[in-house]
């Protein structure tokens, strides 16, 4: 069965199935679907997700939406992908979804909360909300703290002290990813402090190498985009 895969390299549960299709060898078609051109507002988009958001699946006659759904389904549909992605040992497997759900609560809310409300808003016609995002950057700095604290704690460099990646440090490092788009002295002003998980960011990057960099390659395009409309914004 044909794997259709409707994303947009903007968004960061996109990048991290899109690492993991090309790390693990899913063969499949990319459909671009980009959300600053509204795309995955259209009526054909509804009949794959019919709540028009990216990342969505359609293998054979199977639709799937939900970015962690997905990684789950593929690590588990596909032949040969190795177990630390998904381990079939139910209490490690339990162990994994608890950093997914934590993650949706937490980090997803503080990093996406602040990159829409202090950059992102400006690509879609909306206005910076800077309130707005400093209360997401307070979430933000609060669960990168208990990242290092909590959940990369033991003997191995990945979460729940893992020799190997799983779809879940996949899901969060691509998450974090995100803040690439903002300018170096915010970048500096949030990761700087977590030595931990910029080297863990960098253990995750080598272990999916060269993809990683491959679909990040995106981000100092956003970067550039970003600072040309917040200059254009402060104009009178």
């Amino acid at each position: 069965m044909a794997l259709k895969l409707y994303d947009d390299r903007m968004s960061q549960p996109s990048r991290a199935i899109l690492i993991f299709c090309k790390a693990n060898g899913i063969e499949f078609e990319e459909v671009k679907t980009e959300i600053a051109k509204k795309q995955h507002r259209s009526p054909e988009f509804a009949e794959v997700n019919p709540m028009k958001q990216v990342p969505a699946i359609v293998h054979g006659d199977f639709k799937l939406f939900e970015s962690h759904e997905i990684l789950i389904y593929l690590a588990s549909a596909f032949p040969g992908i190795a177990d630390h992605w998904y381990p079939a040992d139910v209490r490690k497997r339990a162990k994994v979804h608890s950093v997914l759900d934590w993650h949706h609560s937490n980090l997803r809310r503080g990093s996406a909360g602040y990159m829409f409300n202090s950059a992102i808003a400006l690509a879609l016609g909306l206005p910076l909300n800077p309130e707005a995002a400093a209360e997401s950057e307070k979430l933000l700095s609060k669960s990168l703290a208990m990242i290092e604290s909590y959940w990369l704690q033991g003997d191995g460099p990945f979460l729940l002290g893992n020799e190997k990646p799983s779809i879940a440090d996949l899901a969060l490092v691509c998450e974090i990813m995100q803040i690439e788009a903002a300018d170096e002295n915010e970048r500096e002003r949030i990761l700087g402090p977590h030595k931990r998980i910029l080297k863990w960011i960098e253990d995750t990057k080598n272990a999916t190498a060269p993809h990683f960099d491959e679909i990040h390659s995106i981000m100092p395009l956003a970067r550039q985009m970003l600072k040309e409309l917040k200059v254009q914004a402060s104009k009178p």
